[in-house]
């Protein structure tokens, strides 16, 4: 399957050495996938998109520190791409940004959230069960690092994953878009760091409560499970 990467963001570089930048990140969560992807990339910060959209089998985007709302010129871009996917019903999966991206290109609301930082490992119920999706477990843990959330849904949508912090977790989009505002592609590792280096702007009492939540493993392999099963439903 070829897999077009919408690299929305790159890692610090002092982290880089460790970690990676996203598009490795992206790329080694499917790692433990039967599929043969090859993957293929467009910096969309550059302004780098395909020129056929029809050539890829799904398209996936990474995460970003820019707001979905922000007020530049290649964001709006995105949002006008993913609205072109949407008319032609290509598979996107949403990444934290994305996933936000994606609320705006169909009509939703975006904002900060009033509860502030979510980090750490965020626990959500699953609350439907739609019919690509072999029988998962009740709940679903994904790494996180936001303060912006989608807030109000517009259009077809189907709320897979929630919890009282985050109402739209995971989110189907129609039968072709597919998003969550966690990040499946980090390990506890890269979290840990990050919420170390942003001490300085998130509350101590969050670094604590989210650093605690690293004692278990996110549910990385299951979320990659989801992807496979619904680009191939």
């Amino acid at each position: 399957m070829k897999v077009a990467l919408l690299q929305c963001d790159n890692v610090l570089e002092k982290f880089q050495p460790e970690f990676g930048n996203y598009p490795a990140m992206v790329q080694s969560m499917f790692d433990g996938v039967d599929e043969v992807l090859e993957f293929e990339t467009f910096d969309c910060q550059q302004g780098q998109y395909p020129q056929d959209i029809h050539a890829y089998d799904f398209y996936i985007t990474t995460g970003s520190k820019a707001s979905a709302y922000d007020d530049l010129e290649w964001v709006e871009k995105l949002i006008a791409f993913v609205q072109q996917l949407d008319g032609h019903r290509k598979k996107l999966i949403g990444i934290c940004f994305g996933h936000q991206i994606i609320a705006l290109a169909r009509g939703g609301v975006v904002e900060k959230a009033a509860g502030g930082w979510g980090i750490g490992i965020a626990r959500n119920d699953i609350v439907n069960k739609p019919s690509w999706m072999k029988p998962p477990p009740a709940e679903l843990n994904i790494l996180v690092s936001h303060q912006d959330q989608v807030l109000q849904l517009d259009g077809e949508t189907k709320i897979i994953a929630k919890s009282d912090f985050c109402p739209f977790f995971v989110v189907q989009w129609g039968q072709h878009f597919l998003s969550i505002q966690g990040h499946p592609e980090w390990k506890n590792a890269y979290s840990r760091t990050l919420m170390n280096d942003r001490r300085a702007i998130i509350p101590a009492e969050c670094i604590e409560s989210g650093m605690a939540s690293l004692d278990k493993q996110p549910d990385n392999a299951l979320f990659v499970d989801w992807i496979m099963d619904f680009v191939k439903h």
